[in-house]
């Protein structure tokens, strides 16, 4: 086998060494696109998880409070269990930190209180340094802060201040805190700075508040005995302190499968890349296969052959490819960060972190594809007559496949569409997509010969489109074969515009429904901050009185910890009579029992917790317990009156009234502001009239003006939009590299069948057929089969889309759009489809069409 593939497969490689090579780029790029995502999301992760790591250290237990806060009072309590080795209070709070400089530039920072006495046996990274010559009791210093590399980087670039002034600010509410540099501390991940912890609560106005008790435990100590003993009080949870990580990876999973997935399309492709050079280089090489038939080389060893020739292939490609991926993830970690548009690891800079385990996974995949590829024309090279081939005639692609196959094969991808995912995972509804594919790529001869039988009745007084006709007929199995690609290419290829375009319109409605207010106002760009960075009530009722302003309503983020398992939920408070108005209801609102209090939540609310309309949520009522301003006694029963879309938010969103919010809680600050105006009104006045109003009626606010958001309706939705666009420019990019892979395959196919039959067009030459007409019959055989192949393509398409926008985005990412067909653009990728189709037949006739095809005739006499 080996001298065979050195004298007869590696002639084939140097006689045509840039088709081999194509397909060879093909399953290289496949792998590279696949294997290069993966090692951003894993670096991402890594990255992530270990800035957890460093923040959090290494306690046995963490108590956090599902809202809010926790009281300082339980610090004592759990210091003094005997069971504690040792407790580490933790205050962390999101913020923007302005850098002293010209641009005088919000920087989002997280800020961190310890106790400088436990802190470095809890959590080493946080330890603050302090600076060359500083005091060494800088840490317990007021207004003192210590920055990690990352915020080092963005808010101290020229290193730190000598002269011990104020270097930096923190914002609180709308006021500036100014504050030192003291040193710096080494954990890693998004800016942060760490500060002593009565420091903290002084500066932020968040005296006896803790967000986060470490307990580190006797060894031995039964944890479920040991939190049963605590006594926590409702609201307040024990748990590991590596959810938070696990978290973010379980929210972020469905995201990095579904781009794994979307990057595994140009391997797909490459596949039947690779089916074409093979079937091409078996039609050149049929009478040397015939040959080596006669000469005692088996049918087995003949396929054998072929197939390793496409491994040899895949494997090339797939080494290529690894290494190309992790180039590009390279360079993508450098240029882009960690984040690939999802959200979920924004801020974060990882080094690149190779796994050989993943790198050997991929190059399996890509030589499996080539594999897969090369079985057809191996199984055409096993089954070619030795003594027929040699005369140049050529082989049956006969195959006698049932019909039920194909129809058994939809059907199954119908009923696995049904099945519900496998841990946020639609795995049967990725199954489903490639049996619907590969269903309607076996089902082709069929079609050809149900739409032809038709067709040739109207044609058989035309000698030209009867021959094409005839053709297409005779040999269905042919024409399958060689629109095989641009069908599988082609489906996808409208697959994925359907899916675009359907969530893109359901984002513009959605937006339009969600931004009825002319402008918009925002202290924080986040609701991490939302606790920190807030307008206060005085500030909201002197902007609704100021000139221009017609109307005003406000809306105040919350982060609700529903499930230690699962990310935060957002709480959103807002005016009750924007509830309709302002959310994008599914169906109709409910009404609202006597006693209890309406609730809307997101359609993410429903899959991942269960509240259904006309339901009562219990879980929520047991996070509003009594505070010391709340007006509200009794527990309350909150009654799910309606379900949104809420695009912008995967975990889970639940909107409340405000009034209702306010009179449960006593939290009266204040997020976001939208605000109508008046007729006439000139928005830029307005904005500055709000700008003069934060610097007014907030202390220590010089230059705070800067740090207000104000964006009209109009302009949020181009944003948004632009930025909808950039995140699914891959997909426009890898629907053209699949209708590019489709033809190729055509072209080789046709080039492969016209090698064959030479003889075939010497005869009609022969017969008085110019070589003009001989052209016209291939182009309009061309024509015919990417017609029909176009059809096919179109018909797989619309059912992928639907697979994909009914049951893939909702079942990954728990929201639901409606589906939207762009037909015209369809129909134009279609038409450009069959056009590019019947020129690539012709340029491929052209060569078998000429004097040699005349002269092949006389090899029968």
């Amino acid at each position: 086998m080996l001298a065979l593939l050195r004298t007869f497969s590696w002639q084939e490689l140097r006689h045509h060494p840039w088709r081999n090579a194509a397909a060879v780029v093909a399953v290289m790029l496949g792998v590279a696109l696949a294997f290069s995502v993966h090692l951003i999301n894993a670096s991402a992760l890594g990255e992530f998880a270990s800035a957890v790591r460093a923040v959090n250290g290494q306690p046995d237990l963490e108590l956090r409070s599902v809202q809010g806060n926790l009281d300082e009072s339980l610090f004592a309590r759990a210091a003094t269990h005997p069971q504690v080795v040792l407790a580490s209070p933790v205050l962390e709070l999101s913020t923007y930190a302005i850098a002293p400089g010209q641009d005088r530039r919000r920087v989002p920072v997280r800020v961190v209180g310890i106790d400088a006495l436990t802190v470095g046996a809890m959590a080493p990274a946080l330890m603050p340094q302090p600076a060359a010559g500083a005091d060494r009791l800088a840490v317990l210093a007021p207004a003192t802060v210590f920055l990690n590399p990352a915020a080092m980087a963005a808010l101290a670039p020229g290193g730190l201040p000598g002269d011990g002034a104020p270097s930096l600010q923190l914002q609180s509410a709308l006021a500036l805190r100014a504050v030192s540099v003291g040193g710096s501390v080494n954990a890693g991940g998004a800016p942060l700075a760490v500060m002593d912890i009565g420091a903290a609560q002084d500066l932020f106005g968040a005296a006896g508040r803790l967000s986060r008790i470490d307990l580190r435990l006797q060894p031995g100590t039964d944890r479920s005995a040991f939190i049963a003993s605590l006594r926590l009080p409702a609201g307040v949870t024990a748990g590991e302190p590596g959810d938070a990580a696990e978290r973010v990876s379980n929210l972020s999973r469905a995201y990095r499968v579904n781009l794994t997935v979307l990057a595994l399309v140009a391997l797909f492709t490459g596949a039947f890349l690779v089916f074409s050079v093979l079937s091409l280089s078996v039609a050149r090489r049929a009478q040397q296969f015939a040959l080596l038939g006669v000469l005692g080389l088996t049918p087995r060893q003949r396929l054998r052959v072929v197939l390793v020739e496409s491994l040899l292939l895949g494997a090339a490609g797939s080494a290529g490819g690894i290494a190309l991926g992790t180039a590009l993830a390279a360079l993508a970690l450098r240029l882009l960060g960690g984040d690939l548009g999802g959200g979920f690891f924004a801020g974060v800079a990882p080094a690149l972190q190779w796994e050989g385990g993943a790198a050997l996974l991929y190059g399996l995949l890509g030589v499996a594809a080539a594999g897969v590829g090369g079985w057809w024309p191996a199984r055409a090279a096993q089954r070619l007559p030795p003594a027929q081939t040699l005369k140049g005639l050529g082989a049956s692609l006969q195959t006698g496949q049932h019909r039920a196959v194909p129809l058994l094969l939809i059907a199954a991808g119908v009923l696995l569409a049904q099945t519900p995912p496998v841990a946020g995972i639609p795995l049967a509804a990725y199954v489903s997509v490639g049996l619907l594919l590969v269903g309607g790529i076996t089902a082709l001869p069929w079609l050809i010969g149900l739409t032809y039988n038709r067709l040739a009745p109207r044609v058989a007084r035309r000698l030209l489109p009867l021959l094409a006709v005839e053709r297409a007929r005779r040999v269905r199995e042919s024409a399958a074969v060689a629109v095989s690609g641009v069908v599988a290419s082609l489906s996808l290829a409208v697959a994925l515009t359907v899916m675009v375009a359907s969530f893109r319109e359901s984002v513009t409605h959605w937006l339009d429904v969600v931004l009825p207010a002319d402008l918009y106002v925002r202290a924080a760009m986040g609701t991490g901050a939302a606790d920190t960075v807030y307008f206060p009530p005085e500030l909201v009722r002197e902007v609704a009185k100021l000139p221009g302003v017609k109307r005003l309503a406000t809306q105040r983020f919350v982060p609700l910890q529903l499930d230690p398992a699962r990310p935060a939920v957002a709480l959103i408070s807002r005016d009750g009579d924007g509830m309709g108005r302002g959310t994008a209801l599914v169906g109709e609102a409910l009404h609202v029992p006597e006693g209890q209090i309406g609730i809307w939540v997101s359609e993410a609310m429903v899959d991942l917790y269960g509240a259904r309309p006309g339901q009562v949520f219990a879980p929520l009522s047991a996070f509003f317990r009594p505070g010391p301003s709340a007006e509200q006694s009794f527990s309350a029963t909150f009654f799910v009156a309606g379900v949104w879309r809420d695009y912008a938010r995967q975990s889970g969103a639940i909107v409340i009234d405000r009034h209702d919010y306010e009179r449960l809680t006593g939290d009266r600050r204040v997020n976001d502001l939208a605000l109508w105006l008046a007729d006439g009104a000139d928005a830029s006045q307005v904005q500055a009239a709000v700008r003069r109003a934060a610097g007014s009626g907030a202390p220590g606010t010089d230059g705070l003006d800067t740090g207000l958001e104000f964006a009209s309706a109009a302009q949020i939705r181009a944003t948004s939009l632009r930025i909808f666009d950039r995140s699914f420019a891959v997909t426009y990019w890898l629907q053209a590299v699949a209708i590019a892979i489709g033809l190729f395959g055509v072209a080789a196919s046709f080039s492969a069948q016209v090698l064959a039959r030479r003889k075939e067009f010497g005869l009609l030459a022969h017969l008085g057929l110019t070589r003009r007409q001989i052209l016209a019959v291939v182009a309009g055989e061309g024509a015919a089969w990417t017609a029909i192949g176009a059809l096919a393509g179109l018909l797989l398409g619309l059912a992928v889309s639907v697979v994909l926008v009914k049951v893939v985005n909702p079942q990954s990412f728990h929201w639901t759009m409606d589906l939207a067909a762009p037909w015209g653009r369809l129909l134009a990728l279609c038409a450009a489809v069959v056009a590019a189709g019947t020129v690539t037949a012709w340029l491929s006739g052209r060569a078998a069409a000429g004097r040699d095809a005349v002269l092949a005739v006389k090899e029968d006499w």
